[in-house]
């Protein structure tokens, strides 16, 4: 399973908020945002926890497992 997440939408939602907008709210780089935005990075919980309190969203809308085809291909 893989870690996906809605963030670029909610930053949308949220007056087009910058990634270092929400970064500098929450205590991360701009990188950071970026690379859980982009998958490449999953956030501890206590990050998630903060960006879902700081969007005042659940967690589960902001983050949430997908099926990962590759690891559930036979070979």
């Amino acid at each position: 399973m893989k870690l996906e997440n809605n963030l670029r939408e909610y930053r949308f939602h949220h007056n087009e908020i910058s990634q270092q907008d929400l970064a500098d709210a929450v205590g991360v780089t701009r990188l950071t945002i970026h690379s859980i935005e982009t998958g490449k990075f999953n956030p501890s919980t206590l990050l998630a926890l903060k960006i879902a309190k700081y969007f005042n969203a659940k967690l589960e809308d902001l983050f949430f497992l997908v099926e990962d085809n590759k690891n559930n291909e036979k070979k």
